[in-house]
């Protein structure tokens, strides 16, 4: 053979084996994996769970790393997140609508720490603690005493529920200074001082002539006497006497509106009226004509509600001015008047009723029968007590609604009525006694 044709023979063959390796290459590519149950994939690469020093993914975008194993992968970018396998992330799945976690959290105990945000609502069935974090909690949604309550209430050893205790001769108006109740003794010219938790009587204390009713201003017990036109200061704590005030034409009920002491002037030539006195020196304010016959007195807040026992009306003043904000008709003969947080009660002794008027603006909201005579009246934070002096009972009413809750017998001819935070105190004229309730 010619060294020509040598040459050419050569040339074919590395022609030759250069086809066959592209040839090759190709199959290859086409193929892909197929290893380890996976499915085909085009173009990608498959790597074992070690696949040795010095293998870095340098993926940008797209799938084009597949890690086929079980192992945890270690510095995996998701886990930079905290640092965690991501399957912790899988154990804090607690349906909370959205969280801001910040700070300590163990989520799968439901157990937080620091200030935490949660949108939507979270339903718990107990709580542990003292609840001293809570804030921002709807008083409806609280349970515990009535809220009207907590400034009387008072714990005591043991109920005395139906006892009776003697008191002065004709005994009228009744107060608490929260211990100790106060009587009015009419015909003794004396009031009582009794322990509230045992009915012990603690004195006896001179004031004027006939007195009648009786108020406490936090400090003090203010008592007006009927004949003598006048109201007596007393000093709570012991008895003594502080001074006397003059007032209008026989004095019958009083009340105290935190500043002032408001007094009820029955009769005429210096009656139907109301007198204002500073209670810190009992100083003159002021006197305000209101209806025929005032006799019960009570404050709501604001204003100054007088019951007019010849007018068969109430006349509500601003307490700060003595302004008449109205006039309102009742039942037949009214007597008392307590207030109840949002309505004045009314008991009008002519017709055996209680008249309930709405505070702001007097509007009449029922009428509800009682005993014979309802006389004196008051609140225990949810309920209405009229002491009947004609069938010697009192009466409790729901205050939302009127219901009638019962009848209570207690002494003669019942008259006046106060509530010491737990049990109601009724004064009985005919039989100079007081029932505790």
């Amino acid at each position: 053979m010619s060294r020509v044709s040598r040459k050419w023979v050569l040339v074919l063959l590395v022609l030759l084996v250069w086809v066959a390796g592209e040839v090759g290459l190709e199959a290859l590519k086409d193929k892909g994996p197929t290893t380890q149950g996976l499915n085909p994939v085009k173009n990608k690469f498959t790597a074992t769970a070690n696949p040795g020093p010095g293998f870095v993914s340098q993926a940008t975008s797209g799938p084009p790393l597949r890690v086929n194993s079980t192992e945890v992968v270690a510095n995996l970018n998701a886990d930079q997140l905290d640092g965690q396998h991501s399957a912790a992330f899988a154990a804090a799945v607690h349906g909370h609508n959205v969280a801001d976690i910040s700070g300590a959290a163990t989520l799968g105990g439901n157990s937080f720490a620091g200030d935490q945000t949660v949108s939507g609502n979270v339903t718990a069935t107990a709580f542990v603690g003292d609840g001293s974090g809570l804030t921002n909690i709807p008083s409806s949604q609280v349970t515990g005493p009535n809220p009207l309550q907590i400034a009387l209430l008072r714990w005591y050893e043991a109920s005395q529920n139906g006892a009776s205790f003697a008191v002065g001769s004709l005994p009228r108006g009744v107060t608490f200074d929260g211990a100790n109740i106060w009587v009015a003794n009419r015909s003794s010219n004396t009031v009582t001082k009794l322990r509230a938790s045992d009915g012990a009587v603690l004195g006896a204390f001179a004031v004027g002539s006939a007195p009648f009713g009786v108020a406490f201003d936090g400090a003090n017990i203010w008592v007006a006497n009927n004949v003598s036109n006048n109201v007596t200061k007393l000093r709570a704590s012991d008895g003594t006497l502080v001074d006397t005030f003059a007032v209008g034409n026989e004095p019958l009920g009083v009340a105290f509106d935190g500043a002032n002491i408001w007094v009820a002037n029955f009769g005429g030539g210096g009656g139907n009226t109301v007198t204002k006195l500073r209670a810190s020196d009992g100083t003159l304010v002021d006197t305000f004509a209101v209806g025929n016959g005032p006799v019960g007195v009570a404050f709501d807040g604001a204003n100054i509600w007088v019951a007019n026992v010849n007018g068969n009306n109430v006349t509500k003043l601003r307490a700060s001015d003595g302004t008449s904000l109205g006039v309102f008709g009742v039942g037949i003969t009214p007597q008392g008047v307590a207030f109840d947080g949002a309505n004045v009660w009314v008991t009008n002794g002519g017709d055996g009723t209680v008249t309930k008027l709405r505070a702001s603006d007097g509007a009449n909201l029922g009428t509800f029968a009682v005993g014979s005579v309802p006389v004196g009246v008051a609140f225990d934070g949810a309920n209405i007590w009229v002491a009947n002096i004609g069938s010697n009972n009192v009466t409790k009413l729901r205050a939302s609604d009127g219901a009638n809750l019962g009848t209570f017998a207690v002494g003669i001819n019942p008259r006046g009525v106060a509530f010491d935070g737990a049990n109601i105190w009724v004064t009985n004229q005919g039989s100079n006694t007081v029932s505790k309730l």
